[in-house]
């Protein structure tokens, strides 16, 4: 009887243990259950936040891209109400070559000279001519002056070289083909000649010069 009792008391505490463990399991699986819910809110506010961070970076860059082509839209609006005629200015500027060129031819032609015929045609002319520039120059159509500068390459072009020691080299000291401006733009470069020291001379100077150092 007493062995029936001590293994009956055994059993009733492996069963109590039994149960312990068994409620302990059930805890850790009620606060697992209460805390993947908890991670995956946690998780979709992360994705959440991210896609969100996504579509403003999106509709930022896309606000830039449209700025950029407004800006490019104004400015070729601009350009072609500014520089819309460009190219016919361009070719205009033969009117005045050629007036210039006939005003040469007849000045210069023996059988012409000096006769009222050819005066009157030369009065005319420089009227033309003078009515072009006019028309030319309230379009913001200008000649470069350039007769006496230093050459510029963004505004004339040398065709030769002339000796002069009067002058400082690349001095323009002649204009053979006059240039012109539209605005701020360059339609067409003077064609000049400029000039370069007289090489002889310049060998004289250098030797001058060495004489000096060397006494």
């Amino acid at each position: 009887m007493e062995k029936e009792q001590e293994q009956r008391s055994e059993n009733n505490i492996e069963s109590s243990e039994d149960k312990d463990q068994i409620s302990e399991i059930k805890s850790q699986d009620q606060e697992k259950t209460m805390s993947n819910p908890e991670k995956k809110e946690e998780e979709k506010k992360i994705i959440a936040e991210e896609k969100i961070k996504e579509l403003e970076d999106k509709l930022a860059r896309t606000f830039a891209e449209m700025e950029n082509q407004r800006r490019r839209f104004e400015k070729e609006k601009e350009d072609a109400f500014e520089y819309g005629g460009y190219s016919l200015a361009r070719e205009a500027l033969n009117l005045i070559d050629n007036l210039e060129r006939s005003k040469k031819v007849l000045e210069n032609d023996e059988i012409l000279k000096d006769s009222k015929a050819l005066n009157k045609t030369l009065e005319h002319l420089d009227i033309i001519h003078k009515d072009l520039m006019s028309i030319f120059i309230k379009n913001n159509i200008k000649p470069i002056d350039c007769l006496e500068k230093k050459l510029d390459p963004n505004f004339h072009q040398a065709m030769i070289e002339i000796e002069d020691d009067k002058k400082d080299p690349g001095t323009i000291v002649q204009e053979i083909q006059k240039g012109f401006t539209m605005k701020d733009r360059l339609l067409r470069p003077s064609l000049v000649g400029v000039s370069k020291k007289n090489q002889n001379q310049e060998e004289n100077n250098e030797k001058n010069k060495e004489n000096l150092e060397n006494k």
